[in-house]
C-alpha cells in the first residue's frame, strides 16, 4: 500500500429517482445524528465489489423532501460523521443547450447559486469562516466518472455550469431564456448550498447532472410536467447505478490529502479569533471542522 493514499469511503447522494443503489452487500440502514438537525433519512451502509460505500437518498426514501425542504447541513454533517471521504451527487436537471439532450450526463465542474431559503453555511455568529468556491469539483473525482461513462457508453459531457434555482417550480420562460444568456449548461434545485457545505466540511465533492428535460426555452419543452421527467428519470436512474458500480473502484485509493478537491479547505478560511468562538457553536461543529477547530 502506497504511503501516500489511502482507503476512500465513498458517500453517494441521490437525487431524483435514486433512491437506493442495486449490488450493496453486507447493507445496513443507520441512523446518524446530526447537531444540525435530521438528515433527509437514514444513511445506507455497504460494500460494491470490495469499497466500502455510504448512500443517502436527498428526498429521502419515497421523495418525502422537497429541493427547499432538506436539510442539507445535516447531510453533509451525518456523512462526515460516517466517515465519508468523498461525495459523488447524482442529480437530475433540466438542459439548457440544444446538445444536451435527455439522458445525456453533464459532469459540471461550475455551479450559479440562485436559491434563498436555505441555510448555507456551517459558520455563523459565534464562528465565523469562508471557503474558496472557485473551484468546487473535485478533478479527481470527475476523471473517475469520465472514464466510467466512457467505458459503459453514456453520453456525457466534461465540465459546464450548474444553475441552482430554489424552486420548486420550474422556471418561468423568462428566467430559463437568462440563464441561457449567462452561459448555464443544465439547472436544478439541490447542489447549492450542499457543494458549499461539503467543501466547508472538507469532503470532496463531484456532480453527475443528468438530464431529463430541456427546460422551457426549448420551442417543443415549453410546458415542463413531471410526468416527462418521472419518464426519462427511470431511464436515467439505471445509468447512474451503473456509472457508481464502475466509478467506485477507481476511487479506491485516493491521496492522503487531496488539496484540489478541498480536504484543507479550512485551513485558512478561520477568521474568528479563537477567544472569541463560542464554544457552543465549535460544540456543533465537531465534525465538519474538528480538524482545525481542535475537536
Amino acid at each position: 500500500m502506497a504511503e501516500d493514499t489511502r482507503e476512500a469511503l465513498i458517500g453517494v447522494i441521490g437525487g431524483s429517482g435514486v433512491y437506493q443503489i442495486d449490488g450493496l452487500a453486507d447493507t445496513r440502514w443507520e441512523t446518524v445524528p446530526s447537531s444540525f438537525g435530521e438528515p433527509s433519512d437514514q444513511l445506507l451502509f455497504g460494500e460494491l465489489d470490495g469499497q466500502q460505500l455510504v448512500f443517502l437518498p436527498r428526498h429521502g426514501r419515497g421523495h418525502r423532501h422537497s429541493p427547499s425542504d432538506i436539510n442539507y447541513r445535516a447531510n453533509i454533517d451525518a456523512m462526515k460523521r460516517a466517515g465519508v471521504t468523498d461525495i459523488i451527487s447524482v442529480s437530475a436537471v433540466g438542459s439548457l443547450k440544444h446538445e444536451y439532450a435527455p439522458g445525456h450526463f453533464v459532469l459540471v465542474d461550475q455551479f450559479i447559486d440562485r436559491t434563498f431559503a436555505r441555510e448555507k453555511s456551517f459558520f455563523g455568529r459565534g464562528c465565523v469562516a469562508h471557503v474558496s468556491m472557485a473551484h468546487p469539483v473535485s478533478t479527481r473525482i470527475g476523471d473517475a466518472l469520465e472514464e466510467a461513462c466512457r467505458e459503459l457508453g453514456l453520453p456525457h459531457s466534461r465540465g459546464g455550469t450548474y444553475m441552482t434555482m430554489e424552486g420548486p417550480q420550474f422556471s418561468t420562460l423568462a428566467e430559463s431564456n437568462l440563464y441561457r444568456s449567462w452561459g448555464c449548461d443544465v439547472i436544478g434545485m439541490t447542489n447549492m448550498p450542499e457543494a458549499k457545505l461539503a467543501r466547508e466540511a472538507e469532503i470532496p465533492y463531484a456532480t453527475v447532472a443528468m438530464v431529463t428535460d430541456y427546460d422551457c426555452w426549448h420551442p417543443d419543452h415549453d410546458h415542463v410536467t413531471v410526468e416527462v421527467v418521472v419518464r426519462v428519470l427511470l431511464s436515467n436512474a439505471d445509468k447512474a447505478r451503473s456509472l457508481i458500480k464502475t466509478a467506485a473502484p477507481k476511487l479506491r485509493r485516493r491521496p492522503m490529502v487531496d488539496e484540489q478537491g478541498g480536504d484543507r479547505a479550512l485551513d485558512h478560511a478561520m477568521i474568528t479569533h479563537a477567544e472569541s468562538r463560542d464554544p457552543e457553536v465549535v460544540a456543533r461543529l465537531d465534525a465538519v471542522a474538528g480538524r482545525v477547530l481542535g475537536g
